[in-house]
């Protein structure tokens, strides 16, 4: 498990300096200034999860329990695809109905949390 957290973290990781980058220099002449800050957005937070997916695939077993890492995972992993793709989305094509889905995605990134936090409160001391 470990071993595909970090992969999937590196890899969003990857991608989220690449939609940064790309939001920054490719996208500027293209769209307005408030469709850039929410490209921005989901680039921030595709990065702050896929970090924490790092660190949860780097802790030490015994950090947290295997039951909240796998739930934490699951959770930042699909919650960078809901919130930080529709983002993209949204930014991309001005579709409103997309905003729907990107609280989903937050909501999921707060499980996650509440997941880390919970592992760490049951783990071995």
């Amino acid at each position: 498990m470990s071993r595909a957290v970090i992969i999937c973290g590196a890899l969003g990781a990857l991608l989220a300096v690449a939609a940064g980058a790309f939001g920054a220099h490719g996208l500027r002449a293209q769209l307005e200034p408030a469709a850039l800050a929410v490209w921005a957005t989901a680039a921030d937070y595709q990065m702050y999860h896929s970090l924490a997916l790092l660190a949860l695939g780097l802790a030490p077993s015994q950090a947290l329990a295997s039951g909240s890492r796998r739930v934490a995972a699951v959770c930042f992993a699909v919650g960078i695809v809901l919130f930080s793709g529709s983002l993209y989305v949204l930014a991309l094509s001005g579709i409103r109905a997309l905003g729907m889905i990107t609280p989903l995605g937050g909501v999921l990134f707060l499980l996650g949390w509440v997941a880390v936090l919970a592992g760490a409160w049951r783990s071995e001391r």
